[in-house]
């Protein structure tokens, strides 16, 4: 993916300055951080940044940016991965990244989404391999993932994900792979698309959800085709109901092949990088073409953003928040 902007120094530099001045810390008060980051005062430039990729994501143009060499905290330290959620807590003194993830969210209109049984609870998670999930299918880990949505057995799933680059080794070459809706559906006939649309499937959860929530172990039966071009689809894991019938079956074989066929993006972050992306409308994977130190590339940390489409779309949540936070769902 070509970067939609990268920041010049003078650009940077300003930014960074408005939000190192932010008072609070997210991990601590989610809400007056956030109330903080909004009275914060927005350069025009970076406000316009934002208005410009909401333009482009409600016009259709785009459901991918990439912003280059953002404002960053000047220390990221490396966590020790037993516990990295922990370990940040205790460690992680400034919040320039929060504060940044925070702003463009707040001036691109798409509220955060945070999750009661993931992380605390917290608006900014990490993309960190945690020791005790090596070589397994989550985002937890420190293999390759398959193609999928963030959440996809979840009732409640963020329309648009953030990830901001903290600490990516230049020598280890790890993408992120996008494929969109809109290709997916260029290689579906109208007869795949219609079985697609029945709820004739079931998804799995990921084995951190079922270890941070006993609730979640299988989704409720749903289709993979919703809204135009919005896919619910975990690759290997997502599957037909018992008793499915035929034509749910080849939907979900022609499903597999379009996903091989459609046009992909591709994306390297690297440190200042901010990958941004639809998480209904589309599915991502991540692709680790050539680790040469397995070691160093497991330290490799993104801090991580769910977000609504808008406040209507956060609102057909109201009644589910935990502890009366909007955006926090209780799960």
């Amino acid at each position: 993916m070509q970067p939609f902007h990268v920041f010049s120094d003078a650009e940077r530099d300003e930014l960074r300055g408005v939000l190192g001045a932010v008072a609070g810390n997210p991990y601590d008060g989610y809400e007056d951080f956030a109330r903080a980051v909004a009275a914060a005062p927005a350069p025009a430039f970076f406000a316009d940044i934002c208005r410009r990729i909401r333009r482009e994501r409600d016009e259709g143009i785009s459901d991918t940016h990439v912003l280059r060499d953002c404002p960053m905290d000047d220390d990221v330290p490396e966590l020790e991965l037993d516990d990295p959620v922990a370990d940040k807590y205790r460690k992680k003194r400034t919040f320039v990244g929060e504060a940044f993830l925070q702003m463009f969210s707040h001036l691109a209109g798409t509220p955060l989404m945070a999750y009661g049984s993931r992380n605390n609870g917290d608006f900014f998670t990490d993309v960190i391999a945690i020791n005790r999930y090596s070589g397994m299918q989550t985002g937890f880990s420190d293999s390759e993932l398959v193609f999928h949505n963030d959440r996809t057995a979840h009732w409640a799933r963020a329309d648009y994900i953030a990830l901001l680059g903290m600490r990516c080794p230049e020598e280890e070459v790890i993408y992120t792979t996008f494929v969109s809706g809109r290709s997916l559906l260029a290689c579906l006939t109208e007869e795949q698309q219609e079985a697609l649309r029945k709820p004739d499937f079931y998804t799995p959860f990921d084995v951190f959800s079922r270890d941070t929530n006993l609730r979640q172990q299988i989704s409720e039966d749903h289709p993979i085709l919703e809204n135009d071009h919005s896919f619910r689809y975990v690759e290997t894991h997502t599957t037909v109901t018992p008793g499915a019938p035929a034509a749910a079956k080849d939907a979900l074989i022609a499903m597999k092949n379009a996903l091989w066929r459609a046009d992909k993006q591709r994306h390297r972050l690297m440190r200042g990088d901010l990958l941004l992306f639809a998480n209904q409308d589309g599915l991502h994977s991540r692709d680790r073409i050539e680790i040469l130190d397995a070691d160093r590339a497991r330290t490799r940390w993104l801090l991580k953003t769910y977000s609504f489409r808008d406040q209507e779309a956060r609102d057909r949540y109201a009644g589910r928040w935990l502890g009366g936070v909007p955006g926090r769902i209780a799960d």
